[in-house]
């Protein structure tokens, strides 16, 4: 008796993860290019870092060890989606370096690929854009812990790429993920 066998072709998923301060453009960079990679017949899911903490890590603050905790979980679950195929955009804050670090290396551990995007658009800007009014409660004493104003956040050495937001439109840089995605064979 012949087994039966699969026509479903192999498509490299990856994790895209997209670091920076609050309001720099993450989210929005991720939905735009999960738009263009879908329309390209990619299966892409956003990891939205707010929808996260509502669904998957309700109950933990802000503390450096939830922070940890949260990043984990979030990497734990894009390597799940990328070693089956998805296109995982994570767009998370994920402040520490060593957090970020240990995502990395779960992926590497897995043979999954993993792409850091610096969003490295600098915090007078995110505070003018302010999508959430963090930085106004933040100036008017309503919240502490606001990261990259008086909670560390460290920005990556070496990210696989740097994105300046404030220098180009959100399509512009949709594009240069994209772009880095088809050089690493991760696109077509």
């Amino acid at each position: 008796m012949n087994a039966p066998q699969t026509l479903e072709k192999q498509v490299t998923g990856a994790t895209i993860w997209l670091t920076g301060l609050p309001s720099a453009g993450k989210t929005t960079i991720a939905y735009e290019l999960a738009e263009t990679l879908r329309a390209e017949g990619r299966r892409v899911e956003v990891l939205d870092g707010d929808e996260i903490r509502e669904f998957l890590s309700a109950g933990l603050g802000f503390s450096r060890a939830d922070r940890h905790t949260n990043v984990r979980r979030i990497g734990f679950l894009a390597e799940l989606l990328a070693r089956n195929g998805v296109l995982a955009l994570v767009p998370v804050i994920a402040p520490y370096a060593d957090s970020r670090e240990a995502v990395r290396k779960r992926h590497q551990a897995g043979g999954t690929a993993y792409v850091e995007v610096h969003v490295a658009t600098p915090v007078d800007v995110c505070s003018v854009r302010d999508v959430k009014g963090l930085y106004a409660k933040q100036a008017a004493g309503e919240l502490t812990g606001l990261t990259g104003v008086d909670d560390p956040y460290e920005a990556p050495e070496s990210p696989d790429l740097r994105i300046e937001s404030q220098n180009q439109t959100v399509q512009e840089s949709a594009a240069a993920v994209r772009a880095l995605l088809t050089e690493r064979g991760l696109a077509a």
